[in-house]
């Protein structure tokens, strides 16, 4: 069995473009919801930032991980797929290897950068707070060797930098995907399906077979796995590689469909932080005491949004992509593919107008950040531990939050203009 080629309706790849204004422009929709993502890990990473109460996370399941996934195996399907079409699988497969492989020293890279500027404060003795403690990094600077051979094996992966390690395993998986889409497509699902249902934790721990849970161990010392278990964001990840690749063929734009996803949203919105923050209110908090007679006391108490959450928590888990985070995440997609428009057509303002202009230039910028997600990623995750340690030093209020912030998109927009230009290779001779 032969792959399809990607759907027209969903799919966009890199020279697509699409007429709006009188002018043909890139298909922004991938590169800028990529982009869009980018500024969202940066300001959920910055110890201490306010502006985190307001990230997609506070108002439902999913959040900026889901966009990143979805998309880069979006991006994957673009990148690797017309390499396993036009050269065959071994070709294809070592394209992969070969982006593992510099994704597997972006991760080590990064790594030593940041515990490097930590243990530097630290040696300073300029600051009460001891920094490394931040990431939980005591063991790796009280006994060195053999948490360098375990973060070297991937078997120490300390919570912040759980991200790429998982990204390395989904890639590792997609040539054995390819294959079973060469084979049967309902096969392929029933397999990742499959692999998912056998990465919930706390469901087969509910069923008594917590011992065939498929988890990556995080550290020797004790029994904690990989935040972000590969064998369940595979799903995700496969998702938007299938839709990119028109194995899954882009969903009509229907009314119910709309009414369907929307519903889902809000729901999730008043089972999220949003909603426990709704009851904590005092006002509310009264009322629905009055109303049930209950008698909690302590953090949560009398608030139906905790209660749900602490009962359910197997179906919102977030290390290994449990359900509610799927569903949600696939009816926001939903919701923003169809107000995006063919193309994207409605990212870009239409016009010559003040405001037209601004906000082109603002998608941009966006889209140029999501072109270098590699780069721009790793970079956020150091500035977002630089800017915790400046809001430390300046304090946090409104107006510190804004510089700080402020300052490091502005950074993380130069860091894809010049990863972008390293990438062109400007002193290449041209013929």
């Amino acid at each position: 069995m032969t792959t399809t080629a990607p759907a027209t309706g969903f799919a966009a790849t890199p020279g697509a473009t699409t007429a709006t204004a009188g002018a043909a422009i890139r298909d922004p929709r991938l590169d800028v919801f990529r982009g869009l993502a980018m500024f969202i890990i940066l300001l959920a990473h910055t110890p201490g930032n306010a502006w985190t109460l307001w990230i997609p996370a506070r108002f439902g399941f999913s959040d900026a991980t889901e966009i990143f996934v979805f998309c880069s195996g979006m991006a994957s399907a673009i990148a690797f797929g017309r390499t396993f079409d036009r050269l065959g699988w071994i070709m294809g497969t070592a394209r992969v290897g070969y982006r593992v492989w510099q994704i597997y020293w972006a991760h080590i890279a990064m790594f030593v950068a940041i515990a490097t500027i930590l243990a530097t404060i630290d040696a300073s003795g300029a600051f009460e707070k001891e920094y490394i403690g931040t990431l939980n990094l005591w063991k790796f600077f009280a006994d060195p060797a053999p948490q360098m051979i375990g973060l070297l094996t991937l078997t120490y992966v300390p919570n912040y930098f759980d991200i790429l390690p998982m990204y390395m395993v989904v890639l590792v998986m997609m040539p054995a995907v390819v294959a079973l889409a060469r084979v049967s497509l309902p096969l392929l699902a029933a397999v990742s399906l499959t692999v998912w249902v056998f990465a919930q934790g706390a469901f087969l721990e509910w069923l008594g077979l917590g011992h065939l849970h498929l988890a990556l161990p995080a550290e020797p010392w004790s029994d904690r796995n990989w935040f972000f278990n590969p064998f369940g964001w595979q799903l995700i990840f496969f998702t938007g590689f299938a839709f990119m690749r028109g194995w899954i063929p882009a969903p009509p734009v229907k009314a119910w469909l709309l009414g369907l996803a929307l519903a889902v949203v809000l729901v999730s919105m008043l089972l999220s932080s949003i909603g426990f923050r709704f009851f904590q209110t005092e006002p509310v908090k009264d009322a629905w005491t009055a109303l049930t007679a209950c008698t909690e006391t302590g953090f949560g108490s009398c608030n139906p949004i905790f209660d749900w959450r602490q009962a359910n928590r197997a179906w919102f888990d977030k290390s290994d992509f449990g359900p509610l985070h799927y569903i949600h995440f696939l009816s926001l997609a939903y919701l923003f593919w169809t107000a995006a428009g063919t193309g994207g057509q409605r990212l870009v303002a239409a016009g010559q107008g003040k405001g037209a202009r601004v906000w082109n230039g603002l998608i941009r910028l966006v889209t140029k950040v999501g072109q270098q997600s590699l780069a721009v990623f790793v970079f956020s995750m150091v500035l977002a531990r630089l800017s915790g340690f400046v809001l430390d030093v300046i304090g946090r209020n409104a107006a510190t939050w804004a510089f700080v912030n402020l300052t490091v998109f502005a950074l993380l927009i130069l860091c894809a203009y010049t990863a972008g230009w390293f990438k062109s290779q400007p002193w290449r001779m041209r013929r």
